[in-house]
């Protein structure tokens, strides 16, 4: 059966690494190709004058601080918003899982508010908490709350019932029901929204970040840029936004896989 699979692998002839890089150096390419033929670095820049901005990271862009302190300040941000989002719909989703009464009541709520884009929001959270953190931290945590509640409810409901039926069985009470069998059993969908939640929190974040009265953040840069034209830092920025945003969902399922693998065999 070993032999197989690794004649398998010999027959395929390129190393496992090279599938993955041909779509970015394909796209790379075309985009170099593109700029020459344009010849307007206002509408696209060539690469070289990206990787200029990439290449300088500590340094300050456009006096407006560098692409490390805005990316810092982003990062804060997303991570309090995620973190209210989160302790916000993870209760709830446990809640309307567990208790038909709680889903009944809040459901037409949820179904109401969840397809409102965040953005659509932006006015509200100005006129609320006016300018400044409170007003950020309230759009990526509406981001990141739906996703994280859904999964959430949905992994309650998924916990096998004669599961739950044992542990009564056995003399436990509700509250050993809940930490004991329910949240355990839920816990890998729940990180599956979580994982989804973050990375709409992390979108939210650059958007917040371009509301009136913001002076730090990838989002801010972005806008920042647009005013002086500076599209080389604007494709910066936003390549930043990209790793970032890999790097984190990247680790997060990492973690999922590690710790989790125990459903896979379930399974």
């Amino acid at each position: 059966m070993r032999e197989n699979v690794q004649k398998n692998r010999r027959f395929r002839g390129t190393p496992r690494g090279f599938h993955w890089a041909v779509m970015p150096i394909l796209f790379l390419v075309v985009w170099e190709m593109a700029a020459i033929a344009i010849n307007n670095q206002f509408i696209l820049p060539r690469l070289g004058s990206v990787a200029v901005v990439l290449a300088t990271p500590f340094s300050p862009i456009l006096g407006s601080g560098s692409l490390v302190d805005n990316a810092i300040d982003s990062l804060q941000r997303v991570v309090v918003g995620f973190a209210v989002g989160a302790a916000l719909a993870v209760p709830l989703g446990v809640a309307m899982g567990r208790w038909s009464t709680v889903d009944r009541l809040v459901d037409p709520l949820i179904q109401v508010f969840r397809p409102i884009p965040p953005l659509a929001w932006v006015p509200l959270a100005l006129a609320w908490f006016k300018i400044g953190l409170a007003s950020m931290v309230f759009i990526i945590a509406l981001g990141s709350f739906f996703p994280v509640l859904l999964n959430t409810l949905d992994g309650v409901r998924s916990v096998k019932r004669t599961w739950i039926e044992a542990a009564m069985t056995l003399g436990a009470t509700e509250r050993q029901v809940l930490t004991k069998v329910i949240l355990p059993g839920a816990l890998p969908t729940i990180w599956t929204g979580m994982r989804v939640g973050f990375g709409i929190a992390w979108m939210c974040v650059v958007a917040a970040e371009m509301m009136p009265g913001t002076n730090s953040g990838l989002g801010y840069l972005i806008l920042y840029a647009y005013n002086f034209s500076q599209v080389q830092v604007i494709i910066a920025g936003m390549i930043v936004i990209g790793l970032i945003g890999l790097g984190i969902d990247t680790g997060l399922r990492r973690f999922e896989e590690r710790k989790f693998r125990w459903r896979e065999l379930e399974r």
